[in-house]
């Protein structure tokens, strides 16, 4: 088989990368282990607000928006004693039926189209794969395992093997993306190797069925994630259906080096507060470990890695898979635009030196995170229960530090926004350093790097709903003549949209009159005036010039 892209993985990175290529209109083979319609294992529970863009993108969010929880099942955060226990505090977030309308969350104030959603991975996968399925020129291989790898300087060559029929397959591309998960053989084959953090916490999580557990909890509005703080056992229980199904998080401690250092029933007992008359049934186990591990590189030559191939992390903030999803992006449009003949093959380059230092940047970030999250449930008093001044007063001041140290997490608005490329060779720069972000926060900036402000126009419209496929050129100024930009890209051939948008459309938002907006829409050049060399703008932008 031939095709122009290789994928390696059929999970929601895998699925991404080919619904993106797919898209600008590039042959794509998915290749995947599993049957058609396996189920994944509960792991991811929350796609990002800057996936949801990406999903708007390509013709999906509406299809994801529409599944997970019920539509009226809070997406809240409550920490209590246990999860039929007091409750201490609750992080407001709204459900999905009222996702683009609530304001005073703190998450409502977005600059987004698309807000988060809460969904876990059992919903999730199942849309994409049948999404992605329909798409013409992706074809997905179930049931094919990839056993070697070799490239030479013009093309890939792929040894596949039938799960089921034994049948040997020969693949040939031009490129392969390895989306094929921690144990990747694609990071193998190029010659990548992890290193960081090898292990933060051990987690032994359990996917349970109770349908007695809802009515139990019944004294407290519903939450999408429970979490549990008292002396005996501290843990989280998500809920996966918003009736009978969920994933309890076991958060081990430092002394229980072992998934069975703890027994399972007993602990999953004390994280909901009930005792041995509550009956469940144990679906699966998904015990985990959370890490910080980044490969030393993301490529080589015609091979490339993303998500969990790639890197490892504790997924506070639900940043693993959306990390992933963030690689498979930034990779796809430069390969589209390699393989459409409008970048050379320099224009490559630019995914690892983009995405590496994000990656080690955010890893951090999740990492920091997890080592406070281990210290407050570590630091629970004793007499977080007591009916008694010093038990009300314990529960006061946990409740104000589990708010606010988790807010940051949950409602991550540095995370989805805030980041930005700051040495990459396709990035016109211009001096001016981006602002600052943490977890929680950022601040919107043209600075080129950045992602471009979101705003809606004065017809309605989502700014983002306006871009071309390709570049996008905005203009404040319909004076400014940009026709010999527009001629250049034509001669490149390189996809360039003209978008023009009122000062006060902008509302402040960008100051500079001319903004050009690269496809995965983060800022690749700004000006006050059209360039007066628009052909070498162009050249820096698609690596020509390289």
């Amino acid at each position: 088989m031939r095709t122009q892209v290789l994928v390696v993985g059929a999970g929601p990175v895998g699925l991404t990368a080919a619904m993106d290529l797919a898209s600008r209109g590039i042959d794509v083979i998915v290749a995947e282990i599993r049957h058609a319609g396996d189920p994944p294992s509960v792991k991811c529970n929350h796609v990002s607000a800057r996936s949801m863009e990406i999903f708007r993108r390509l013709g999906v969010a509406a299809k994801l928006r529409d599944a997970g929880l019920p539509a009226d099942f809070p997406n809240d955060c409550s920490y209590r004693t246990t999860a039929t226990g007091i409750e201490l505090c609750r992080i407001d977030i709204p459900s999905r039926a009222r996702r683009y309308s609530a304001t005073g969350g703190p998450d409502t104030w977005w600059p987004t189209p698309e807000p988060p959603h809460r969904i876990n991975q059992l919903y999730l996968e199942p849309i994409l794969f049948g999404h992605a399925a329909a798409q013409p020129r992706i074809t997905i291989l179930a049931r094919t395992e990839i056993t070697d790898i070799e490239q030479d300087a013009d093309h890939v060559v792929a040894q596949a093997r039938n799960l089921d029929s034994g049948e040997t397959l020969r693949i040939e591309a031009s490129f392969v993306i390895g989306c094929d998960g921690s144990r990747s053989l694609v990071r193998k084959s190029i010659g990548a190797s992890l290193s960081g953090t090898p292990v933060i916490q051990r987690v032994q999580s359990t996917f349970i069925e109770a349908p007695q557990l809802k009515e139990l909890m019944g004294a407290h509005k519903p939450a999408w994630m429970v979490l549990s703080l008292n002396p005996r056992r501290s843990g989280t229980t998500v809920a996966i259906d918003g009736h009978d199904r969920w994933l309890i998080h076991n958060h081990l401690r430092p002394d229980e080096p072992e998934f069975d250092s703890v027994d399972r029933d007993w602990s999953i007992r004390a994280i909901l507060g009930v005792d041995e008359r509550f009956e469940y049934k144990i679906l699966s186990k998904e015990d985990w470990v959370g890490r910080r591990l980044v490969a030393d590189r993301f490529r080589d030559r015609r091979v490339f890695i993303c998500g969990d191939a790639a890197h490892l992390w504790m997924p506070y903030a639900g940043y693993g898979m959306n990390a992933g999803i963030a690689d498979a992006v930034d990779l796809c449009w430069q390969l589209a635009a390699h393989l459409n003949g409008w970048a050379p093959a320099a224009i490559l380059d630019a995914y690892e030196a983009e995405r590496q230092p994000i990656t080690e940047q955010v890893s951090r970030f999740a990492m920091d995170h997890a080592m406070k999250m281990m210290a407050q449930r570590g630091g629970v008093s004793m007499e977080i229960e007591d009916d008694t001044p010093r038990g009300h007063a314990a529960r006061a001041a946990l409740a104000r530090a589990a708010y606010d140290l988790n807010v940051q997490q949950y409602c991550c608005a540095g995370l989805n926004f805030g980041y930005y490329y700051d040495a990459s060779p396709i990035i016109a720069y211009d001096g001016e350093t981006p602002p600052p972000y943490a977890m929680g926060s950022f601040t919107p900036s043209t600075v080129p790097g950045a992602r471009a402000p979101h705003l809606f126009l004065r017809d309605g419209r989502s700014l983002y709903d306006a871009f071309g496929p390709g570049y996008t050129l905005l203009r404040l100024d319909p004076a400014i003549d940009v026709a010999p930009l527009k001629s250049a890209a034509a001669e490149r051939g390189m996809p360039l949209a003209l978008v023009d948008i009122a000062p006060d459309e902008a509302n402040g938002a960008y100051a500079e009159k001319l903004v050009l907006v690269r496809p995965d829409q983060h800022i690749a050049w700004r000006g006050q005036l059209a360039p007066e060399n628009p052909s070498g703008l162009l050249a820096r932008i698609t690596a020509a010039a390289a």
